[in-house]
């Protein structure tokens, strides 16, 4: 297929859109569902790193000086735009990531979600004050900027994901760089698009496309203060210890393998439908799928015909298509990749109750089609009940008991969310004080949080201490400042605050 007149994506740097002027290469951006060529993205280089960031260190002193309210005003703008562009992005979202629309819509609303929450950074960015802590003594903490901040996402949520930093990050007063996933790079050239609008100081807000030499750049730039990432586990892991040993704030969240238990006593209709949406919704690419069922008990007989007749009505197909259920996976690579693992699981003796293997058949020949799979019969040591997939694939473990099916998912070397279905209140309270996950869902299929509480993973799916959004947000993007004072003008100072205290 000829590229020829695919145009070459631009980063945006101190305020205009650039070329970039020291890439190495460039890459297709590709539509999984046809495998059709969008647009080229360039593999900048550290010198366009570096221009980023000295605009974004430039832009500090400004940005910090406007008031937290005009900031706020700001971003309430933002979130206009961005609601007047909702379709433009979750098409985009679609088109270039695979996800249905009706995902895509749901994800661009969330991503207004996180501007809202921001918005009330007036009050969420307030610190405390004590009167009198010694005769004639205050003391108060205050909230200042970090700095500046970088994030580096990647491609399963092309519009939220990097809105669980960006709002936060300006909205207290730090500058910012972004760099994309280099398989999904176009959502964010409309939001960026919707930011140059706001006129913000030049420099505050930037975006440099690239991969790993990006990556490894944002790591040991001595001008970034703090450095968010999402993606695999082993990725976090290098992300977390290189960001530390240089010195910066880093938050790392990682892979998952997300548990659902279901119980004897769980009205199955919804309970199914909850496992379908989290199994197999964006194609099973999200670190919040659950990916693991366990059966407990008599629940297994219950659920597993009706889960399985359910999934087996869902179309596959393009993403654009308001029928369809599932779309394409990221690339035929991923394909192929997740195909192997179903096979693996077939060979490690579970049984393929439904194979999604040849659901691209009649569907376009370069999509990237896979439909749902659910595996029965996995044993907790199998490979595949461990390690994420990251595709629409679903495995299905017996358990006999509650504490046996909590000590399956507690087994897990990761804990991002773990869901129950139950109506017994003694199971799910005995199940959210046991679980070891940050997310926990009652007959709740995807535990993701709104954007006011924090996406609090544990183990494995996070490294770090303080989370993506939430109150975590606003305590990631500020350091805390403590005043002691007197003035002795007043007549209360004379005292000495080590002996008066």
């Amino acid at each position: 297929m000829t590229t020829t007149s695919v145009r070459l994506l631009h980063n945006y740097v101190a305020g205009r859109w650039v070329p970039a002027a020291a890439a190495t290469g460039e890459l297709d951006v590709t539509n999984p569902g046809t495998g059709e060529v969008l647009a080229r993205v360039p593999l900048s280089g550290r010198a366009d790193l570096d221009a980023a960031v000295q605009a974004a260190r430039g832009a500090l002193a400004e940005w910090r000086a406007v008031s937290v309210i005009a900031r706020a005003r700001l971003l309430f703008d933002l979130r206009a735009r961005l609601v007047a562009r909702s379709e433009d992005l979750a098409r985009s979202v679609a088109v270039e990531m695979g996800k249905t629309i009706g995902d895509a819509r749901a994800e661009v609303a969330r991503m207004i979600e996180l501007v809202e929450a921001a918005c009330a950074v007036p009050t969420t960015m307030q610190g405390r004050i004590l009167e009198d802590v010694s005769r004639g003594i205050d003391a108060e903490t205050v909230r200042q900027p970090v700095g500046v901040c970088a994030a580096i996402v990647p491609f399963n949520f092309p519009a939220m994901v990097p809105f669980w930093f960006l709002p936060f990050a300006i909205a207290c007063g730090n500058t910012f760089v972004l760099k994309p996933s280099e398989q999904v790079p176009l959502t964010q050239q409309i939001a960026l698009e919707e930011i140059d609008a706001l006129e913000l100081p030049a420099g505050v807000v930037n975006l440099v496309n690239g991969g790993r030499e990006i990556v490894s750049g944002i790591l040991e730039h001595p001008d970034i203060d703090a450095v968010s990432f999402v993606g695999s586990a082993p990725v976090a892991k290098i992300v977390y210890e290189g960001a530390a040993k240089a010195g910066k704030r880093v938050q790392a969240l990682g892979g998952a393998k997300n548990h659902m238990v279901v119980m004897p006593d769980a009205v199955v209709e919804p309970t199914v439908e909850g496992i379908i949406g989290s199994a197999f919704g964006a194609a099973g690419q999200r670190c919040m799928a659950g990916s693991v069922v366990v059966t407990v008990g008599d629940a297994h007989q219950q659920l597993l015909d009706p889960l399985v007749a359910a999934t087996r009505e869902l179309t596959v197909g393009g993403a654009l298509l308001e029928s369809t259920d599932v779309g394409p996976v990221i690339s035929c690579a991923a394909r192929d990749r997740v195909a192997d693992w179903i096979q693996r699981g077939v060979d490690g003796g579970a049984t393929a109750v439904l194979d999604g293997r040849g659901a691209g058949e009649g569907l376009e020949p370069g999509g990237a089609y896979l439909g749902p799979t659910i595996l029965d019969g996995v044993d907790p040591e199998m490979e595949i009940a461990q390690e994420e997939v990251f595709g629409p694939v679903l495995c299905v473990i017996h358990a006999a008991t509650l504490d046996e099916a909590i000590e399956i998912v507690n087994a897990s070397r990761f804990g991002n969310g773990a869901s129950i279905f139950t109506e017994s209140a003694s199971a799910v309270r005995r199940y959210r004080h046991q679980v070891q996950a940050g997310m926990v869902g009652v007959n709740i299929g995807v535990a993701a949080p709104v954007a006011f509480f924090p996406f609090s993973g544990w183990k494995d799916s996070f490294l770090g201490d303080l989370h993506a959004h939430g109150p975590d947000a606003v305590e990631f993007y500020t350091r805390k400042k403590t005043v002691t004072s007197r003035y002795f003008s007043s007549g209360q100072g004379s005292g000495s605050y080590f002996v008066e205290r």
